[in-house]
């Protein structure tokens, strides 16, 4: 349940920070407003609250991790927000960084 649970976890921080990210960008560079610029704020703050939740006790390893989820998460919101089609070179960079997200949450340590 660990496992389900950080994969979770690492969902919503991913729509937290790419959500916020992209409203901060639509605010300044789409010119929709300081209302679109406030909410991305307040969602980028909800992703650091996120992050925290994890059960991994390590800041370093959380947010390298985090890293790779970040690069396929904002493929994937690009695609579905954008419009964009991301080519089999970002599909391949996008999997090599999940692989790595799963070694190093994941892999099994000794104690």
């Amino acid at each position: 349940m660990t496992v389900a649970r950080s994969i979770l976890l690492f969902v919503l921080a991913a729509i937290a920070e790419i959500g916020g990210a992209w409203l901060v960008w639509q605010g300044i560079r789409e010119h929709r407003g300081l209302l679109w610029v406030g909410a991305g704020f307040v969602a980028l703050g909800i992703y650091g609250l996120v992050a925290t939740l994890q059960p991994d006790a390590s800041f370093g390893r959380v947010l390298a991790a985090y890293g790779g989820i970040f690069v396929a998460g904002s493929l994937l919101w690009g695609m579905v927000v954008d419009g964009f089609c991301p080519d089999r070179f970002d599909v391949a960079g996008a999997l090599v960084c999940l692989v790595g997200v799963g070694l190093i949450m994941y892999a099994p340590r000794g104690a």
